[in-house]
């Protein structure tokens, strides 16, 4: 088991090691797409004594976002200046790099919505898988955070969310309604907000790369709850897979795959750190015979991560899940979780130091063997 375990990891790494190439840079520093014109503030959702937000449209949908940062930003201020140390920033960046690669566009391309070259450029399909998934990350959030009261501003009238014009049977629209349909990732999210309502996160955080205590758990927290919101959108979101080509599909899949070995490692998702990650992602929604390592339009930064990725699923799939739930147990103590870390900067910074992280992982995947995985 051990040896098995081994060469899954080892394999895992020379397809990291594959895709890397030392870049000076992994990052652009930039705010997601308009960030500048979303709106901050509840006030700009009411309308006839009643608090509404379209999630079909980019603004509303990422201004949920920015409302959510804005309230978590005393949590944080430790971390960084301007919000930079906020957790939450992988949400919106990621939502932010779909609408900016076209991937929240109607697939189906039997509407103008969401096409950067029609009328209706911030539209946001409900055919798209991407945005199918990403409700279950923004919209329940949302919501869970303000059945906690964690929203200072928000009036006394009913917070309501627009439901799209079809499917209307995959998603929630308030928090109750939420609650009902989706209990267990409603509970997690509210878990999340009241753990961090109730932690001090000192300022020594962040030392060598460990965490404090206190901030790896509300990173236990929050992935655990981000877990849970995919695990639930999946099912729900599957049908609209087929509106995309084969190379797209598999992304997508491999994609969401490849997030729960980052949620293990309880990955900080902050500002620098989300933009460092999803630098070298497919730039544009992949087309029928595109195939990493040698998409012509793809830098080799950009095949060689997208070959990366979609081997990790491979990987995972051909063992049936074993090497996740081995890398879940290698990451199941605090040394394991750092070690994970820094593998995943060293492939991409520093080779010869990514040898001695898959050693360390390794030691312990067997010091971790009593540590229960969840299936």
């Amino acid at each position: 088991m051990a040896n098995h375990y081994f060469l899954g990891v080892l394999l895992l790494a020379l397809l990291f090691i594959c895709s890397a190439e030392n870049p000076e840079s992994t990052a652009d520093n930039g705010y997601p797409p308009l960030w500048d014109l979303v709106p901050e503030s509840l006030e700009n959702f009411t309308k006839e004594n009643k608090v509404e937000m379209d999630p079909w449209r980019y603004f509303d949908r990422m201004a949920m976002y920015r409302i959510l940062l804005a309230s978590t930003t005393k949590y944080f201020s430790i971390l960084g200046s301007n919000n930079s140390g906020n957790i939450l920033w992988g949400l919106p960046l990621q939502h932010g790099w779909q609408f900016h690669t076209g991937r929240l566009a109607d697939p189906s391309k039997t509407t103008i919505c969401g096409f950067k070259d029609r009328e209706d450029p911030l539209c946001i399909s409900e055919k798209s898988w991407w945005a199918c998934m990403n409700y279950y990350l923004s919209v329940i959030p949302f919501l869970s955070a303000a059945a906690v009261g964690m929203f200072a501003d928000l009036p006394p009238q009913p917070l309501e969310i627009v439901p799209p014009g079809q499917n209307t049977e995959d998603f929630c629209y308030s928090i109750d309604h939420c609650q009902s349909s989706f209990p267990d990732v409603m509970d997690k999210w509210k878990q999340f907000f009241q753990y961090l309502k109730s932690s001090n996160i000192p300022p020594d955080s962040i030392a060598n790369g460990m965490f404090s205590p206190e901030l790896d758990e509300v990173l236990h927290y929050m992935w655990m709850a981000h877990e849970a919101s995919i695990a639930v959108a999946n099912p729900k979101c599957q049908k609209r897979l087929s509106y995309l080509s084969d190379p797209e599909q598999y992304f997508d899949k491999s994609w969401a795959t490849t997030v729960e070995y980052i949620a293990a490692t309880h990955f900080l998702t902050d500002f620098q750190n989300s933009n460092n990650f999803q630098h070298f992602l497919p730039p544009r929604v992949l087309n029928r015979g595109d195939s990493p390592p040698v998409i012509l339009d793809f830098s080799p930064e950009e095949n060689r991560a997208l070959f990366t990725i979609n081997n990790i699923y491979t990987i995972n799939s051909n063992t049936r899940g074993v090497i996740l739930k081995q890398w879940k147990k290698a990451m199941c103590s605090e040394k394991g979780r750092l070690e994970g870390r820094r593998l995943m900067q060293n492939l991409f910074t520093n080779l010869p130091l990514a040898g001695w992280n898959i050693l360390e992982i390794f030691v312990q995947f067997i010091i971790n063997q009593k540590c229960p995985v969840k299936d």
